[in-house]
């Protein structure tokens, strides 16, 4: 197993993704008077989980799992249940499901890279979104009996978020494309935030580097697979 601390193992521009990204939420933090230490903790976990699956290190949703729990922390505290209830209910244990699932593949032995999965069928994805709409609803009336703060878009950050884990569990690229989708939600629902308490500008420089940062994820993901299949051939 390669030491992921190992020079070499992230690659330049791995390293100046998360420095910038790392950078932009620190001084965010500070500018706007952050007092709450876990925002920033959780914020620097997160961006550091998505490094770490980008390169298909199980490092990745392990930091998930505990990026989750600080975040449904942080929600809760501005009244974004949807955000509480999605992460702690559904994004960490499904977190805790991938990371099992991401150790039971690793690629060629090596446990720090996951064996890239492809959709077995259509009926698949049929089933995935299925099960997403069918969450989706459920979630809408809980939220609503909560009286959620931005009740559509944190309904539509359950969707994006269920089908974010479940491609992750199923170690699927996609996964970093629907996280970004998922950020997009996010990057709204805490502008919001911001127009009332400016201390949260720095979760939304977090989540506005969750992007940037996911869509490196799935780039580096799709080189990845096309290695994974040339080697296989």
């Amino acid at each position: 197993m390669k030491n992921p601390i190992a020079k070499g193992y992230f690659t330049k521009t791995e390293l100046i993704l998360w420095s910038v990204s790392s950078s932009c939420v620190i001084i965010a933090f500070f500018i706007f008077g952050g007092s709450d230490i876990l925002s920033l903790t959780a914020s620097l976990i997160g961006v550091t989980s998505i490094l770490f699956s980008a390169k298909g290190n199980p490092a990745g949703p392990l930091l998930m799992i505990v990026f989750s729990l600080l975040y449904g922390y942080i929600s809760f505290s501005f009244s974004y249940y949807g955000e509480m209830i999605t992460y702690l209910g559904m994004t960490m244990p499904m977190s805790i499901f991938a990371l099992a699932a991401w150790l039971r593949n690793p690629y060629n032995g090596n446990r720090s890279e996951v064996r890239i999965g492809q959709i077995s069928c259509r009926g698949e994805i049929i089933v995935m979104l299925l099960i997403a709409g069918a969450v989706t609803v459920l979630f809408f009336f809980i939220l609503k009996a909560f009286n959620t703060a931005n009740l559509i878009p944190s309904t539509l950050s359950v969707t994006t978020s269920f089908i974010a884990v479940f491609l992750t569990y199923r170690r699927i690229s996609l996964f970093a494309l629907a996280y970004a989708a998922n950020d997009l939600v996010l990057i709204i629902l805490w502008g919001l935030a911001c127009t009332e308490d400016s201390h949260y500008f720095s979760v939304l420089v977090c989540f506005c580097a969750f992007l940037v940062n996911d869509i490196y994820c799935y780039i580096s993901w799709t080189k990845r697979k096309s290695l994974q299949i040339k080697a296989a051939e």
